[in-house]
């Protein structure tokens, strides 16, 4: 028998949607008062492993030599048009990140580096798995580490309408096990798509059909149908970014967008994921500070600041301040360029941390040093801080969530850093949440895909 989870997913949307009958409007699903705890994560995942060295890397003392000696076509200058930007006496960022260098200043960014999965694997299916299950060296759990979050976190209100949204064309393993998030491109195709005269006749007909029984297909088509219903009402098309914001005009840019609409919809999200790929830059990732790098580097940090903006002002809402997004990668690159002017599987890499509660400004972590017998392997960057270190920093003091024996198994080693504001709560090594393994009768997710007829 399929039972709808805590938060009542099903319950909300049928709600909502009852009282828009009523002339209800969005804020007030997404009030303080209606739903305590309004923090949202937003996940970004950069796929094939992002040259972390590329991004942040030293200016001066002695690793300041051994980075240009590595990387003779790579190094990114410390003068000139393609100039580093200085982050402090020690670090600086890439040109192409011109956008996160501001935020940065203004204490909205802030950056981890050397750290990473624990595990040793230069495998980009097996390093994303490991990261995104939230257990290094294993495959075996049912869940992904978002989707525990979500289950064991005892902060949120009892009945959220769109807890967990992932942007995309596939749900991603973070969310493996979710009964509760909503996949979708952009709102403006989340929609029913019926022929216009049939269209309200096809509805009702599957929303019948969906009602006939209790399987988890069944709940699940009910859930999707709901949401259409929401987000139909929102009149997605007619979304304008706010405060000047211009997202890059990109697939990643889009799905961006899609995020701040939904957030701007106030439908009590927590969670968002979203992807951008093309890092694994094997030949001719750029040389000093041009190229393919800069330019994907560009559209990340461009995108990062669009979204910031857009939701820094909704009629007088800053939504940034509830708002804290992760940047991460499987994996780093290897530290000395190779023959074809890129760079191959590494190790040790960064993290980035973007919102209006973060301690920006700043480089955390421990950081090893690039001597050759300082090296992992004497060939990458070493990793001195866990990757899960970070995101139970934000679990905690961000979303109110101290279960990090429910949402990474096995892991004992958090001490905040600083990263981001809020209260250091007891940790709970100790909790589990179930974690059966999906079967054809429970399926990993309610990616339910509707058929349309064009009109």
């Amino acid at each position: 028998m399929f039972k709808p989870t805590r938060r009542g997913f099903l319950v909300g949307c049928s709600a909502a949607i009852a009282a828009w009958g009523s002339g209800l409007s969005f804020t007030a699903f997404g009030s303080a008062e209606a739903e305590p705890n309004q923090n949202i994560i937003v996940v970004i995942f950069l796929r094939g492993g992002i040259d972390g060295l590329s991004v942040v890397f030293p200016i001066d003392g002695p690793d300041r030599g051994f980075y240009q000696s590595k990387r003779p076509s790579l190094a990114i200058p410390t003068g000139g048009d393609n100039a580093a930007r200085p982050l402090n006496d020690r670090f600086g960022l890439h040109p192409g990140a011109a956008a996160l260098h501001e935020l940065y200043q203004d204490g909205k960014l802030a950056i981890v580096h050397a750290t990473g999965l624990t595990s040793d694997t230069r495998s980009h299916f097996d390093a994303m798995q490991y990261m995104e299950l939230g257990t290094p060296n294993s495959k075996s759990i049912g869940t992904g580490w978002l989707t525990r979050h979500l289950q064991s976190a005892e902060s949120l209100p009892a009945e959220i309408i769109m807890p967990a949204v992932a942007v995309g064309n596939l749900q991603p393993t973070s969310l493996f096990g979710s009964r509760e998030s909503v996949g979708m491109t952009t709102p403006n195709d989340f929609s029913f798509g019926g022929h216009w005269r049939y269209g309200e006749w096809q509805r009702a007909a599957m929303r019948k059909m969906y009602s006939g029984a209790s399987s988890w297909l069944h709940q699940a088509g009910l859930q999707t149908l709901d949401a259409i219903d929401v987000i139909e009402r929102a009149n997605p098309q007619s979304y304008t970014p706010g405060n000047g914001a211009v997202y890059p005009n990109t697939s990643f840019g889009r799905s961006l967008q899609t995020v701040a609409q939904v957030i701007r919809m106030q439908l009590g999200l927590r969670v968002a994921t979203l992807d951008l790929g093309g890092w694994d830059t094997h030949e001719y990732q750029g040389d000093a500070g041009g190229g393919y790098f800069r330019s994907k580097l560009e559209e990340l940090s461009n995108g990062i600041a669009a979204f910031l903006l857009d939701l820094s002002n909704d009629n007088g809402v800053d939504h940034t301040k509830r708002i804290t997004v992760v940047v991460m990668s499987e994996f780093g690159r290897t530290f000395q360029e190779n023959g074809s002017r890129g760079t191959d599987h590494g190790h040790g890499n960064i993290m980035l941390v973007a919102g209006g509660a973060v301690n920006g400004g700043q480089v955390f972590g421990a950081w090893p040093g690039l001597a050759t017998d300082q090296l992992y392997d004497r060939r990458d960057l070493a990793i001195t801080t866990d990757y899960r270190r970070v995101l139970s920093e934000i679990l905690i003091r961000r979303l109110g969530n101290p279960k990090l024996g429910a949402v990474f198994p096995g892991y004992t080693g958090y001490a905040p850093l600083g990263i981001v504001q809020g209260v250091d709560l007891e940790v709970d090594y100790g909790s589990s949440t179930p974690t059966p393994s999906p079967t054809p009768e429970q399926p990993p997710g309610n990616r339910i895909y509707l058929p349309t007829v064009q009109r």
